[in-house]
């Protein structure tokens, strides 16, 4: 009888050789392309598989899940159960119509999100033949050789095969929230998930030093699938705006009931018939329902949305939308943000000499100069040792592709491996040797050193951390000499007061037979400094001053030195004093805010004292804008209102972090989020203040008409008509309303101030209330004089019709007259007013529309006396408009000069 296959151990009880003996792969060169690409092909993406989504059927009914829409509902079955088939149709055709449109945004959305998803998916660095690559991680195949570093994303499960120093955060699988240190080491026994330190498993974060992996589970079949399978949806996240919206609907939703009780009630009390109060009741209650509130909410988001994507913000958490628009003080890094991030070598000083070198970008394209003249490296034993050890202690890679040449790794890093190629150094017979140990960079050591075949030890890091360690330097001709450490700190600086970023080199020896680095090298040999520069952005200088006019307070957070932070903020706009993060440290915890308040720039500042940074702004009721990079700025993300990560250089811990992220890590693009936050914010207001008055003025019309005990001015058919044309087509241009010229020169919004202002909500009574007049008024003049009953409610109909047309163009600003300006910057606003004149035209004039609405051909002057209510409502706007805005003026200048303006 055979035996049952026996089932392979799992990686971890097994060695790293083993593993990729039964994975067919080379530990050290990984995978070849063809191979890879039929795994791939066999095994499926390295994906998890999606979650399990609605259907579109499930979809569409869930349009219909909300108290506004049941009472509609409600009311369309009554109407249906009183034998006026055509208003029950009708009713129901609004309600669909609203479904529809709330289905197609919401599958405009996913579509959204499944792009946005593709955009921000994670990029790692693969081993194929023998070379480095950055490749999506849905590409990784069992087998692959995956390196990480401090901040990579654990793409797939990794059977370790090297680790310095690696330490893991796998507080996501685990719980435990300190970082694990690994040791790719033996096999193991029976270790529970957490004791299994051979093993990277996916969706966890490297957070220190380095090491490399062979692939040994993808998708659905690693650890955190089998966690994935178990969750069937993420729950969404509403913004304050829309749980403050969602609040007023269920408000407006009980309040129209109400009305409705008490007008049946009262109807049936004084003696009118059942049937009528049951029409009278619907028809308030449609008439007060804001049916497309909802739907212009969602679309409005929407349309910001996509505005932020074009402008190379992603928003991944949606109450940053809103709270964006209240920002403050935006604290950001210098590196990549305000500059451009493609450092360059422009001098290397070595040997008591001063060489300048030419060329930019990451094209090893340039020259050595000395006093102005070319010089070949070979001939200065001091400058070629100086570039060698910036090319051997290096983890970058500069690659020449299709885009030109583009670089993998750190920015310092790449600008010292193309200054070493534009010299030569590190080719032919003096290349650099094997590499075989390295003690990577960290904040605390300040400094890499990396050990080399014969012994070779090169290092690495800040100037003075370098000079620390030496005692001697290497002469011009290449033979040691005493190291003149007040000297080098003088050139450093000089440097750095030129905004160049220094970094110290030196070469030791530790013995031909030297295989591990456990500790820094003793006493190695000074060889240089390298001096590089990254040019700020051209738009960051602007997009610093948009802030500033706009009330935000801009604060550079650098480690950089205080020369370097002083010299770029000053060429950026922000000058004053520097505040180093010793001061910092020194400055007692009450008297930081106001410090901090009061300074721009902010240099040698660690992770842990921007945490304290952002903190002490908060504790001034400030909302803060954070940016960030790096593994350790997660934290102050985190504390921030906003976390902002950088899309390309950023690592994947602060890109989780973040409530946002920038596609192109500039700060303009900052700049411009919080601009579309802004506006976001006044499209939905400006929305809902020309659309509220048209639901208060139809419930106050109908109100007074059963009070009265008179007809009813407009049937609930001719009430959905107008939801159905004029909210439709005069409310949709505000979603894509261009933003106010003057919206970054306002200061920010309180985020406690109510959705309405007292203001905002006394112009929508002032308007509902000229409707009431209007309506009701000619109402009964017209059939005064002889109109009939259809006529009247005709003219009833129009006169809110063409009155939120008018009323439209005082909501286009909601401070100052912007009647023809604001329909040549939008041209959906002149499509909205022809469309209105078109459907209002067939609405009066077209026989069968006149059978199955109850309307009426009007003449010349009823037509004059509708627009003259429109008009009237447009001038008294206008006029309550100028005198709050001269109110506003007069309270400014009041003010004594100086008093209240934000601190620089």
């Amino acid at each position: 009888m055979t035996g049952a296959p026996a089932v392979p151990a799992p990686p971890y009880r097994r060695t790293s050789a083993q593993v990729a003996e039964e994975l067919g792969t080379d530990p050290g060169r990984g995978l070849t392309s063809g191979e890879a690409a039929a795994r791939l092909e066999r095994e499926g993406p390295n994906a998890l598989p999606a979650a399990r989504r609605r259907g579109p059927l499930t979809r569409f009914l869930l349009q219909f899940h909300s108290p506004l829409i049941y009472v509609l509902l409600v009311s369309a079955a009554v109407t249906a159960l009183l034998g006026d088939r055509v208003d029950a149709a009708v009713i129901m055709g609004v309600v669909v119509a609203n479904a529809l449109v709330g289905f197609a945004q919401e599958a405009r959305a996913e579509r959204a999100l499944a792009a946005l998803a593709a955009m921000t998916r994670t990029v790692t660095t693969v081993v194929r033949d023998g070379r480095p690559r950055r490749l999506p991680s849905d590409s990784l195949v069992r087998g692959d050789l995956v390196t990480l570093e401090a901040g990579d994303k654990v793409p797939a499960d990794l059977r370790l095969v090297r680790a310095s120093e690696l330490q893991v955060d796998e507080s996501a699988l685990t719980g435990e929230s300190a970082p694990v240190a690994k040791d790719p080491g033996s096999a193991l026994g029976d270790a529970v998930l957490a004791d299994r330190r051979n093993m990277a498993y996916s969706g966890t974060f490297a957070t220190y030093g380095q090491g490399a992996g062979i692939v040994t589970a993808t998708g659905a079949a690693t650890e955190i699938g089998l966690v994935h399978r178990l969750v069937d949806q993420a729950t969404a996240v509403r913004t304050p705006l829309t749980r403050k919206i969602a609040r007023f609907s269920r408000v407006v939703t009980v309040a129209i009931l109400a009305l409705a009780a008490v007008t049946f009630a009262v109807g049936v009390l004084r003696g009118q018939g059942v049937a009528e109060m049951v029409t009278a009741a619907v028809a308030l209650a449609v008439g007060a329902i804001p049916e497309g509130l909802p739907a212009l909410v969602t679309i409005t988001l929407a349309f910001g949305v996509a505005r932020m994507v074009r402008r190379n913000a992603i928003v991944r958490r949606l109450p940053a939308v809103e709270t964006l628009g209240s920002t403050t003080v935006i604290c950001t890094d210098k590196t990549g943000t305000l500059t451009r991030n493609e450092m360059t070598v422009t001098g290397v000083a070595a040997g008591g000499r001063l060489y300048e070198v030419t060329g930019t970008g990451y094209a090893p394209r340039g020259e050595i100069l000395l006093d102005g003249a070319p010089v070949d490296a070979a001939g200065h034993p001091a400058l070629h040792a100086c570039l060698l050890a910036g090319l051997a202690c290096n983890d970058a890679r500069v690659t020449e592709g299709e885009r030109g040449w583009t670089l993998v790794g750190d920015p310092t890093e790449g600008a010292l491996a193309v200054s070493a190629a534009k010299a030569g150094a590190g080719t032919g017979p003096d290349g650099v040797p094997e590499r075989l140990d390295t003690i990577p960079f960290s904040s605390e050591r300040r400094y890499m050193a990396t050990l080399h075949a014969g012994g070779a030890v090169y290092v690495k890091g800040s100037v003075e951390r370098i000079l620390e360690m030496c005692d001697a330097q290497m002469g011009a001709g290449g033979r040691p000499e005493p190291l003149d450490r007040r000297a080098v700190a003088e050139l450093a600086a000089a440097y750095g007061e030129q905004a160049l970023r220094v970094l110290a080199l030196a070469r030791a020896d530790a013995g031909p037979e030297a295989s591990r680095l456990d500790a820094p090298p003793e006493r190695p040999l000074f060889l240089g400094l390298q001096a590089m520069h990254d040019p700020p952005r051209e738009e960051a200088a602007r997009a610093v001053r948009a802030c500033r006019t706009a009330g935000i307070q801009v604060k550079m957070i650098t480690g950089d030195h205080a020369a370097t932070a002083r010299a770029i903020g000053d060429r950026i706009g922000l000058r004053g004093d520097v505040m180093t993060g010793a001061e910092l440290a020194a400055r007692p915890a009450a008297d930081l805010p106001e410090a901090v308040e009061r300074t721009a720039v902010f240099a040698r500042v660690s992770p842990e004292q921007k945490l304290r940074l952002v903190r002490a702004l908060q504790s001034r009721a400030h909302v803060i804008a954070m940016t960030g990079d790096g593994v350790n700025d997660a934290p102050a993300l985190k504390q921030a209102d906003i976390g902002v990560a950088m899309g390309r250089g950023g690592t994947e811990v602060a890109k989780e972090a973040a409530d946002m992220i920038l596609t192109d890590d500039d700060f303009a693009s900052i700049e411009a989020a919080v601009e579309e936050g802004r506006g976001v914010f006044d499209n939905l207001v400006k929305f809902i203040v020309w659309a509220l008055p048209a639901n208060i003025g139809l419930g106050l019309v109908l109100m007074a008409a059963i009070l009265g005990g008179g007809e009813l001015p407009i049937l609930p058919v001719q009430v959905l008509w107008l939801n159905m044309t004029a909210v439709l087509v005069l409310g949709l241009p505000f979603a894509v309303e261009p933003h106010d010229d003057d919206i970054m020169r306002r200061p920010p919004r309180d985020p406690s101030l109510p959705l309405l202002t007292g203001p905002l909500a006394a112009r929508i009574m002032l308007v509902s209330s000229i409707l009431l007049a209007g309506a009701f008024g000619l109402f009964h003049w017209e059939q005064a004089h002889g109109a009939s009953l259809e006529e009247a409610r005709t003219v009833v109909v129009n006169v809110f019709a063409v009155t939120l047309l008018t009323y439209m163009f005082n909501c286009l600003s909601l401070d100052r007259p912007l009647l023809w300006h604001g329909v040549r910057r939008n041209p959906w606003i002149a499509a909205g007013v022809l469309a209105l004149l078109v459907v209002q035209g067939v609405y009066t004039y077209v026989p069968g529309m006149n059978e199955v609405f109850g309307s009426a051909p009007l003449g010349g002057a009823a037509w004059a006396r509708a627009v003259a209510v429109a008009v009237l409502s447009y001038v008294l706007v206008e006029v309550v408009k100028r005198v709050s805005l001269q109110v506003r003026r007069g309270a400014r200048d009041a003010v004594p000069r100086g008093a209240g303006k934000p601190a620089d």
